[in-house]
């Protein structure tokens, strides 16, 4: 259906430039908000009538006639209608519907995905800097990012993963500090540890079993670094650098239990060991756009919409940290990603404005706009109707294990992708872990697990295989839950580019509930195994193109498709 589609957009278009020059950029469809209005609809009538002068029904009308007469409206088009003011709903022939089915089998996994492009684009995501096991905040991050990487990789973008960390700031000072009080024998709630609403420490466990493995000289690794402990307590660097590498190896855990893999991680650190921290600030002067007052140095990112300036170096000489950040994101420019987008959280909103000021004072040639960012907001964490706010293992908080080892890798993907990004969400332990249709992941799967048991009770009694179905007669597709079912097909790739370019995930959650809703009404209408040979396979041909997209769009999201349930 979507060869069917580009031919009637192609007669759409070439019928408007003849009605009025330039107007083929008006070659649009759309859904009938009413299904039973038709198809496709074009608003295109009701656009050109005030430049042509014309009422835009009778426009309409006129248009309407023009596009019977093209060869693609005459064998794919069933009926064109009228509506309201100028509204063109278009039903098609059953015959074009049917198209979608062998394009879907002809595709296979590369149904929905466009070629590649070129282009270069960078996702930064999770980004946690090694201080304690990753929460359940770093899993929605993991789950957004991974997915717009995705979806990116769907429009034909060359994507690149990237995670960045700091591993020589205030937080890893309080990392060491702990580690180190715990080597010693102290622990929470001794006089020696730290206490108070700010006190500098981590309670954990885990700090507990780093400092163990520090005095047990153990090794670590993980996939950007590795140190061996030297077991001495008193050598505070040497704790440093085991600790960091100890909680980057399990984060590294973590991210492989969530399906997850970087490209490359950045350190902070090496923004300044570079020079590439200095050598901003020296842009930014140089370009006067910077000015000392109060003992400070400051930005005037009020010039380019920040709601004031902003200090970059404090008085006691140290940056704020959104100097390293345009640094960064210089570096991410100048190493070829004409696209960026960060995934954080929404404490990050106020560092946009001036990031992006930064970044255009700076004057290497960042267009307006750079980075996207996507903002979301926390998770809270709901078992046995209860919310559960703190884990044994990190002290404070539910780990992203947590979440798996409850329910599992799929779900907690499904879920914590299942809302837009900046809505509040309550992750629901026992729902992820039922087995029945109000858990969305397993209404998904189950329809495509169900899919798979019909083609494999076809091929244990036929012989049949799915790559023989491309071909088939596929006439008798005439029924209304036939027919919806394959217009629901025909939206995939569409539902795609629009979730890509609107980085909503969310978007494919929804149309793969909408996708087995859809195929579950059909099986329920129609029997797929029936005696006669041309029906069954036809049947089959659109149940295993449904399943293909379920495959596809579950593969999107970073979750399985599996066979048996």
């Amino acid at each position: 259906m979507l060869s069917v589609k580009i031919e009637l957009i192609e007669a759409l278009a070439q019928t408007l430039e003849q009605m009025s020059p330039g107007a083929a950029a008006r070659a649009v469809f759309e859904s009938p908000k009413v299904a039973a209005h038709g198809d496709l609809a074009t608003t295109a009538a009701m656009q050109l009538a005030k430049p042509l002068k014309q009422n835009p029904r009778q426009l309409a009308e006129t248009l309407r006639l023009a596009l019977l007469e093209t060869v693609p409206f005459q064998r794919w088009v069933e009926a064109i209608d009228i509506a309201g003011p100028g509204f063109i709903n278009i039903k098609l022939k059953a015959e074009a519907k049917q198209q979608i089915v062998r394009e879907v089998l002809a595709q296979g996994t590369g149904f929905g995905s466009q070629p590649r492009t070129g282009h270069r684009m960078m996702v930064e995501f999770v980004s946690a800097n090694p201080t304690g096991p990753l929460h359940v905040g770093h899993g929605r991050q993991a789950a957004l990012g991974d997915a717009i990487c995705n979806l990116y990789q769907t429009q034909g973008w060359d994507v690149h993963r990237e995670f960045y960390y700091n591993d020589a700031g205030a937080q890893i000072a309080t990392l060491a500090n702990s580690t180190q009080l715990r080597a010693k024998g102290f622990k929470p709630g001794d006089p020696q540890w730290p206490s108070g609403e700010n006190a500098a420490a981590y309670n954990g466990d885990y700090i507990a079993d780093i400092a163990a493995d520090f005095l047990a000289k153990k090794t670590v690794s993980s996939d950007d670094r590795e140190f061996t402990a030297s077991g001495d307590v008193e050598a505070l660097d040497d704790i440093r650098l085991f600790a960091v590498a100890y909680l980057r190896h399990e984060q590294d855990l973590d991210l492989k239990a969530f399906a997850v893999k970087f490209d490359h991680y950045f350190l902070e650190s090496s923004l300044y060991t570079s020079g590439k921290v200095d050598d901003v600030v020296k842009k930014l002067h140089d370009a006067g756009k910077t000015y000392e007052q109060d003992g400070a140095l400051w930005l005037k990112s009020t010039e380019y919409g920040d709601d004031k300036d902003r200090v970059m170096r404090k008085g006691d000489g140290s940056y704020t940290y959104f100097v390293p950040d345009v640094a960064y994101h210089i570096s991410k420019w100048e190493r070829g990603f004409e696209k960026v987008i960060n995934v954080q959280g929404t404490d990050h909103h106020g560092t946009i404005a001036r990031v992006r000021a930064g970044l255009q004072a700076a004057k290497v040639g960042i267009p307006v706009g750079y980075p996207d960012y996507v903002l979301h907001t926390m998770v809270r964490v709901v078992r046995g109707g209860v919310e559960v706010k703190i884990s044994k293992r990190a002290g404070s908080y539910v780990t992203l294990r947590d979440l798996i080892e409850w329910t599992s890798k799929d779900a907690v993907r499904f879920f914590l992708l299942s809302r837009k990004p900046d809505t509040e969400y309550t992750f629901d332990v026992d729902l992820a872990v039922a087995k029945n249709n109000d858990n969305p992941v397993y209404y998904v799967q189950y329809a495509h697990a169900r899919i798979c048991s019909v083609l494999s009770s076809w091929r244990e009694k036929d012989g049949g295989a799915v790559a023989s179905l491309d071909q088939v007669d596929l006439s008798p597709l005439q029924s209304a839950p036939a027919q919806a079912l394959m217009l629901l097909l025909a939206k995939y790739p569409e539902m795609l580019s629009a979730a890509a370019a609107d980085f909503a995930p969310h978007d494919v959650t929804f149309y793969l509930r909408e996708l087995a809703a859809s195929y579950h009404s059909y099986y329920d209408a129609e029997r797929i195994l029936v005696d006669d040979p041309v029906v069954k396979q036809a049947r089959l041909a659109l149940v295993a193109a449904t399943a293909q997209v379920l495959h596809n769009g579950l593969a999107v999201l970073g979750v399985s498709a599996p066979q048996k349930m």
